[in-house]
Parts: C-alpha cells; sequence; structure tokens
C-alpha cells in the first residue's frame, strides 16, 4: 500500500511554527494567532498573498474608526501582521504604501494607591489572592510575573523572589518581605499537599518553558517546578492532550481586587498594576535611589521608572508650590 501523502500544513499552523521557533510567549502567540485571523477575515479570507501593504492600512483604518481601538491595540495588530509577511510568507512589501506612523500612546499618570488604600484593600482580599496581592504591592511584580511564579523561585533564605523571563525576557531579582515569610510558608505547605495528591493519581504535571520538557523528562513533576499558585482545576495542555495544574487564571485575580476595592470603599480604579505603581511610588517616597527602584522593577530605561515621580507628593524635583511659599 502506497503511505498517504502528509497533508500540507496550513497557514496558520506555519505563523504558530514561527513563533515558536522565535520563543515569543505562548500569550504573544494566542495574540498574534487572533489578529491574523481578524485580518483574513475581514477581507473576506483572501490569502494574505493577494494582498500587501494597502489591505493593511485598510485593516488597520477599520480597527481605528470603527472598532475605536486603543494605540496599544493598533501596534498589536500591526505587528502581527507584519510578522506573517516578513517571516512567514517572506514578502516584501511596499514601503510606500506602509509607511503609516505607528499610534503613539499618550502619558498617563498611574493610579496610585496610599499606604492605608493598598493595606485596606489587601485586608478585604480573600485566600490565596490576598497572598498574590500582597507580593504585587511588596514586590513591585506584574499580574503574569506574580501568577507565574514557581516554588523554586522563593528564595527564604536570602529574602529574595526570583523573577524569570519578565517582560521583555529578562531575568531579575526582587526583595520577599519579612512580613511575608510566615504566610508564604504556610500557603507553601498546602499547595505541597494538593500536588502530593495530584502525584498519587498519576498526574502532577507542571508545564515547562522552552523545551525544558524534552530536555529533562521529569522535571514536569518535580516540585520546585510547581506552580506557586496553582489552579483549582486540571486543563488539558493543548499541544500534548497531558493534564496538568496551570497557575489560577488571571481573570480571577482581577475579579477579586475589584471586589475587594468596593469592599474598602475606594473612589479609585484599582487593577492588580496598581499595586506595583504603589510599590514604586512609596519607595520614592520613602528616599530610596530612582536607579534602585528601577532595577526592583526591571525596568531597561530610567524614564519609564520616572513617571512614578509625577505621583510624588512633593513633585519630581521636590519642587513647593508658590501657593505654599511665603
Amino acid at each position: 500500500m502506497q503511505p498517504t501523502p502528509a497533508q500540507p500544513k496550513k497557514l496558520l499552523d506555519h505563523y504558530r511554527d514561527h513563533i515558536r521557533l522565535k520563543q515569543y510567549s505562548p500569550r504573544t502567540e494566542k495574540t498574534y494567532l487572533k489578529w491574523v485571523r481578524e485580518y483574513i477575515l475581514y477581507h473576506n479570507k483572501r490569502h494574505p498573498k493577494e494582498m500587501g501593504a494597502e489591505q493593511i492600512r485598510q485593516f488597520i483604518t477599520h480597527l481605528v474608526v470603527e472598532r475605536q481601538a486603543s494605540a496599544s491595540t493598533q501596534n498589536q495588530a500591526i505587528s502581527a501582521i507584519l510578522f506573517l509577511y516578513r517571516n512567514v510568507l517572506n514578502l516584501q512589501l511596499d514601503q510606500s504604501l506602509l509607511d503609516f506612523t505607528r499610534p503613539k500612546k499618550g502619558k498617563r499618570v498611574p493610579v496610585v494607591l496610599s499606604k492605608e488604600e493598598a493595606r485596606a484593600v489587601i485586608a478585604a482580599m480573600k485566600p490565596p489572592y490576598k497572598l498574590m496581592a500582597q507580593i504585587m504591592y511588596g514586590a513591585g511584580l506584574r499580574l503574569m510575573e506574580c501568577l507565574r511564579l514557581r516554588i523554586k523561585d522563593i528564595d527564604f533564605d536570602n529574602h529574595r523572589i526570583l523573577v524569570y523571563d519578565g517582560k521583555g525576557g529578562d531575568d531579575r531579582v526582587t526583595m520577599l518581605p519579612d512580613s511575608m515569610i510566615a504566610p508564604l510558608r504556610q500557603h507553601i505547605e498546602r499547595v505541597q499537599l494538593l500536588h502530593k495528591k495530584d502525584l498519587a493519581k498519576g498526574l502532577g504535571t507542571a508545564y515547562l518553558p522552552g523545551a525544558l520538557e524534552k530536555k529533562y523528562p521529569s522535571a514536569a513533576k518535580d516540585w520546585l517546578w510547581q506552580y506557586l499558585f496553582p489552579a483549582s482545576a486540571l486543563y488539558a495542555d493543548p499541544a500534548t492532550g497531558i493534564a496538568r495544574r496551570h497557575h489560577i487564571h488571571e481573570t480571577a485575580l482581577q475579579r477579586e481586587i475589584r471586589s475587594a476595592a468596593k469592599i474598602a470603599q475606594l473612589e479609585k480604579r484599582v487593577t492588580p498594576h496598581t499595586f506595583r505603581h504603589s510599590f514604586a511610588t512609596h519607595l520614592l517616597q520613602s528616599g530610596y535611589d530612582i536607579r534602585t527602584v528601577q532595577e526592583l522593577l526591571g525596568h531597561k530605561d530610567v524614564k519609564t521608572t520616572m513617571i512614578y515621580t509625577h505621583v510624588l507628593n512633593r513633585g519630581g524635583l521636590a519642587v513647593k508650590s508658590p501657593l505654599d511659599q511665603e
């Protein structure tokens, strides 16, 4: 019998392969695929090879005019579509038509909580979300950096939290607040019991980044590689079909923070990132050097950290208002 010829890969499967070859994050992969699908559907399923810069302009115009997409959303869509043409289709687009200006995000002063407000919101939260908010406020972590923490990333002896593959793919070290050591140890004991129950059922694997699972097949069940904040339910890994225990979903933490802010009766829009903003601002208010704060936050450019000087009580340059001057 003649072997059945392999079916040619679909365009989006090729796209996914190239994304993974570049080692983009799973979230970026999902987002980029979404935008390429929308681009193709907008043009009535025409193959991208039959289209070019003019069709990209039409699609982005549609996002701006009809969907009123933000600058960051527009940039995301542009990046995803250009990746398709440059890396997957290997097509050179007409630069004269492609020379549209990328939208710039306007400067925004971040929402910052006072120390009392931050503590009030955290006090109104239920475990394990309370512990997660404490980490974001106490160590300056981003939402996904907190959710992706593994057991091995908590260094109790040196009072450090190790953040791997943060924004921009960088690693960094930040502090582990002394007040969190006891509750974190108790939390980890509960997580370990859950992991042991999973192992007893023949489960207990966590997702491993990159090619680590192929290189170290047993590491996925290793206690140190388990998520610090595991989800309550298992999920089937779409790539392998293996039942795994992933981390808590970001929407669950976002909901809990919104609910706690209402309980605390705050008239501010409080999100997970608000705790990171408050962490940076309160350190600067306490007199810490801006370069130190930059390093703890993982900012590549000190200009990004400088935004927090705009929300200090005394202003970025300690300027005294003429109204307050004698």
